[in-house]
């Protein structure tokens, strides 16, 4: 019998089994049904019912050789998406009334009693009845999202995003790792992001912030000796949105103590692998590492997508003998040119590379410098410059185009990176089978303003320096690198974590050099913390994936929207419950608060 097991574990007073789990072999059995009305067809006298749960599908038949006349009628009448309950028997779907489309087509069900349990309104919106298959608006679907989340689609969605989640529990379970909760309602602390702050009815004028993450806590597990801990964790983060972020968004969280960076990459590595393989996906054990630096100087970003080429190349040295203004002013003020050569893009449009320059002047680049060389000549505005060398030096083949951005890195390498992965694009370069992961590492330690020199951590202020740059340059912070990683596949950032700072002197000088220098705002906004290094740090270090993220890969969704349950738009909405909304004066007043008049 298919699927007796989980059938049984499905089983209640009301049903003994569910409508998508039924198969041949279990003709001759009475089975009772629940489940939602997804279609009807009356063919006069005989009615067909497709009923749905979670399961999946299967067809009710109703007649009067085997069905009274009030169960019939009651067929007839029953609005779609009503919730039913039945009786039956299982019947074998003569051959050429078998439906191949669905995996209960080859019976049905010939009911005996049936009862309307959730009588439904009409629907504000059809629900779609496979992948694929054209749907509402999101808008509307967000709206109804109660009917939304009725479709195949979705149901699959978040069932592997259950699957997902117990495995990641059992494999770090069995890897002697904790699961232990960190506090919701915590003290606002940099993160990168604008904290959701909460606030105190009981402490007027004090307030909590929701956590970007529970970096503090797990850190001090580690001091409390719990060596090995992770969560399945709810952040906030009140940031722009895209369709790869929500407000609020769940991640794998791990730390462990006595371990060094390759300890924690092996892990995620394992993790990852798992978590694959539960969807379906075989991924190598081991995964390429990649400096930051070679990252940014080969593919512009932090993220490097490695299923194409088209690597970045530093053509400095070519342009710097030529008399060639914008390029020769721009290396004169200390900027590189920097570009990368695209097999066949010569026969592109003047428009399609318009377009190109379009992408790099919208991250900031001032313009796209382009050279054709197709039937044995050069065109474009750098061809007249060329010298022999320059030409042999760019080593140019039939059908190229060569495409530079003369700038500081900072602004070509984003430049570079939009128009790399366009060209990618254009040229149908991108396997969607592959799967390239690498760990990019060696992040730098700090971001330096280049107007007054101020320094920013890259990632978080809890991470430790590179002990070679410590002793290489202990006076010179901007150029440490830390012991931070991020795993990327495909262009996307799964997670990141580093080694963290165990000694508490290190941690002093790290907020310092943020320009949190004083003593007593130190131990005013991270003294909970630095208590606790005091008290005796192990060393450690964890990592963080982006779990809904994962999931949102590993179904094939465009969208976080599509494996969380009730997310919020891009503008930071719910509208399913119409949220946020104002509240009234009496309850802003319990809470100490008053709301200043906003333009429309």
């Amino acid at each position: 019998m298919s699927s007796l097991s989980e059938q049984s574990a499905l089983a209640t007073t009301l049903r003994t089994d569910t409508c998508g789990l039924l198969r041949s072999d279990d003709v001759g059995r009475t089975v009772r049904l629940g489940g939602w009305v997804h279609r009807s067809r009356d063919l006069g006298g005989v009615v067909f019912i497709d009923l749905r749960d979670r399961t999946g599908l299967v067809q009710l038949a109703f007649g009067l050789a085997w069905s009274d006349a009030e169960t019939l009628r009651l067929a007839a009448a029953v609005g779609v998406e009503s919730v039913v309950l039945c009786e039956g028997d299982i019947v074998a779907r003569d051959a050429d009334r078998q439906n191949p489309d669905m995996q209960t087509g080859a019976i049905e069900v010939r009911v005996r009693a049936l009862r309307i349990v959730g009588p439904a309104v009409t629907p504000a919106l059809p629900v779609a009845r496979g992948r694929g298959e054209k749907v509402a608006a999101e808008e509307l679907r967000l709206r109804h999202r109660y009917l939304d989340l009725r479709r195949p689609e979705l149901q699959e969605n978040l069932v592997l995003r259950h699957r997902l989640l117990q495995v990641s529990r059992r494999y770090l379970s069995e890897r002697g790792y904790l699961e232990l909760e960190t506090p919701i309602l915590t003290k606002p602390t940099p993160e990168g992001a604008r904290d959701y702050l909460v606030p105190s009815r009981v402490h007027p004028g004090e307030f909590y912030a929701l956590p970007q993450s529970p970096q503090i806590y797990k850190q001090l597990f580690m001091c409390c000796g719990f060596d090995r801990y992770f969560q399945i964790a709810r952040c906030f983060r009140d940031e722009d949105l895209r369709a790869d972020r929500q407000p609020e968004f769940t991640q794998i969280d791990i730390e462990a103590s006595f371990v060094e960076r390759e300890d924690i990459l092996a892990l995620a590595e394992g993790l990852i692998g798992a978590l694959w393989l539960e969807a379906g996906h075989t991924i190598p054990a081991h995964f390429d590492r990649m400096s930051y630096h070679d990252a940014m100087e080969y593919y512009g970003c932090d993220r490097p997508d490695l299923r194409y080429g088209l690597r970045l190349a530093d053509y400095t040295a070519v342009f710097a003998p030529l008399a060639f203004a914008v390029t020769a002013s721009a290396i004169a003020a200390g900027s590189r040119v920097r570009g990368l050569v695209v097999p066949g893009g010569a026969a592109w449009s003047r428009k399609q590379v318009d377009e190109l320059e379009a992408l790099a002047k919208g991250a900031g680049a001032g313009g796209l410098l382009r050279l054709r060389y197709a039937d044995g000549a050069y065109d474009g505005p750098l061809a007249k410059f060329l010298t022999d060398e320059a030409r042999a030096a760019l080593a140019l083949t039939d059908g190229d185009l060569a495409l530079f951005v003369a700038a500081p890195d900072r602004v070509a390498s984003p430049a570079l990176d939009r128009v790399r992965q366009e060209c990618a694009r254009r040229c149908a370069l991108i396997d969607e089978t592959m799967q390239r992961f690498v760990v990019v590492m060696d992040f730098p330690m700090f971001e330096e303003d280049p107007a007054t020199g101020a320094l920013a951590a890259v990632h978080h202020p809890f991470t430790a320096p590179h002990p070679e740059d410590l002793v290489s340059f202990p006076d010179h912070p901007a150029r440490w690198r830390a012991l931070a990683y991020d795993v990327v596949l495909n262009g996307t950032e799964l997670g990141g974590g580093s080694i963290r700072i165990s000694d508490p002197a290190m941690q002093s000088r790290m907020f310092a050099l943020l320009g949190i220098g004083s003593t007593d705002e130190q131990e005013r906004r991270f003294g909970f913390l630095l208590e606790g290094l005091r008290a005796g740090a192990p060393p450690h270090g964890g990592i963080a994936f982006g779990f809904d993220r994962i999931a949102m890969l590993l179904a094939g969704a465009p969208s976080l929207r599509d494996v969380i349950a009730f997310p919020k738009t891009t503008a930071a909405r719910s509208l399913f419950e119409g949220a946020p909304v104002a509240v009234s004066p009496d309850d802003l007043a319990e809470l100490h608060l008053t709301v200043t008049e906003t333009s429309a």
